[in-house]
């Protein structure tokens, strides 16, 4: 082989080369972008996991794994009620999941009464926490119960829904703003709440702040005292994003489309 082939040669296999560890960082670049997800999401009071099934359908058909626990005495686990069930049972439900499925770098997501349950869950497993999503949801801080932080006039109602067996009546969608085609789907599927869970307070919830991504979403449509000065307080706050839905209470009902979009917003942003 004279010199010039020689040369040829060698710059055609560097070339090569060259492509070939671009094209092969290409591709692992692309499968950690790939990476599925892992998504936790608990419910609010009276509801279970089933009203989790279009924003889990949705981020299941892009690969990511999703978790949809029903809390102990509710929906398809209301066989299991006793008047002793309470917010620490419910914070056990979804921390021993997260611990038995050995899962990791979790975006944890609660609704209403369950932003009581993920507080208390990373407060227990903050370093296996990437992200929170409160969906118009109780954001809790120490000492403070769920009825502390309503207003008057929820805590009136609630007082009023209490029954001997120490369970709160489902109150009824429509008063939620849910959406009219599910009202009647929703008031069939809810069951009653434990009256302790909301009356029980976390000795501390610190490990919230100590959580990269944070994520707060309101629902505007739903006029509530309550999230109107949770949002306010947090606003004022380093290290959250807000964000008004102008839809009824149930986001995952009425908004599936824009809270996966969220959840996968809070996932990459970690």
């Amino acid at each position: 082989m004279n010199r010039r082939s020689w040369m040829h040669s060698v710059g055609a296999a560097t070339l090569a080369t060259v492509a070939a560890g671009s094209q092969a960082q290409t591709q692992t670049a692309a499968a950690g972008a790939a990476k599925p997800a892992t998504f936790v999401l608990v419910h609010g009071a009276w509801h279970g996991g089933w009203c989790w099934q279009r924003v889990a359908a949705l981020l299941q058909a892009q690969g990511h794994r999703v978790y949809a626990p029903t809390l102990t005495g509710l929906a398809d686990r209301s066989h299991l009620f006793s008047p002793a069930l309470n917010l620490r049972t419910h914070i056990d439900d979804v921390a021993n999941l997260i611990r038995w499925d050995d899962l990791d770098q979790v975006v944890l997501c609660g609704h209403s009464y369950g932003g009581m349950v993920i507080s208390g869950v990373t407060q227990e497993l903050q370093p296996r926490i990437k992200a929170l999503v409160y969906l118009d949801a109780f954001v809790a801080e120490p000492g403070v119960s769920l009825l502390d932080l309503s207003g008057a006039a929820v805590r009136e109602r609630i007082a009023g829904l209490v029954g001997a067996d120490r369970q709160i009546a489902p109150t009824p969608s429509r008063l939620f703003m849910v959406n009219e085609a599910d009202q009647a789907w929703v008031d069939a599927k809810c069951t009653p709440q434990p009256y302790q869970t909301f009356i029980d307070t976390l000795p501390a919830t610190d490990a919230i702040l100590r959580v990269p991504t944070r994520h707060f979403v309101r629902a505007a449509k739903y006029d509530s005292e309550s999230f109107r000065k949770q949002a306010a307080k947090l606003r004022a706050q380093q290290g959250w994003h807000l964000t008004d839905l102008p839809h009824g209470h149930d986001l995952m009902l009425d908004a599936p489309a824009d809270v996966a979009r969220i959840l996968l917003a809070a996932s990459a942003q970690s």
